[in-house]
């Protein structure tokens, strides 16, 4: 799986390249425990058991919150993109217009799911 690894050579990777990659790791296994967490308080029949996997499964979710806190203090476009669709209210696909005046179409100059798409250079800032 392409997550699993780096796509270029550690060598030539910047320390806060470095960083960056391991909090996004990490932020996926958070994410991938909650589901796991969910799924088997879900299907589960005992009511302790049950209660006992859902705590588990909010405390991954702070795990997670607490990761993605750190990339947004680290990556000011991340802060940007996150600002603006995080505890909105109403549509989330018309937070961007709210924001900047203009659908997501005309900011990217493309339409659909793709002008939405964040990519590497967007959370450097470039």
């Amino acid at each position: 799986m392409a997550h699993e690894g780096l796509h270029e050579s550690e060598e030539k990777l910047a320390p806060a390249t470095m960083d960056a990659h391991r909090a996004i790791l990490s932020l996926m296994e958070e994410f991938e425990a909650v589901d796991w967490y969910h799924q088997r308080a879900d299907a589960c029949t005992d009511a302790e058991l049950r209660a006992i996997l859902l705590h588990n499964m909010h405390e991954e979710m702070e795990h997670a919150a607490m990761i993605l806190e750190w990339l947004r203090r680290r990556t000011p476009r991340l802060d940007e993109i996150l600002g603006t669709y995080l505890f909105s209210q109403g549509d989330i696909t018309q937070a961007e217009k709210k924001a900047t005046g203009k659908d997501a179409g005309e900011v990217a100059g493309k339409g659909g799911a793709e002008a939405l798409r964040l990519t590497v250079g967007a959370m450097k800032g470039a």
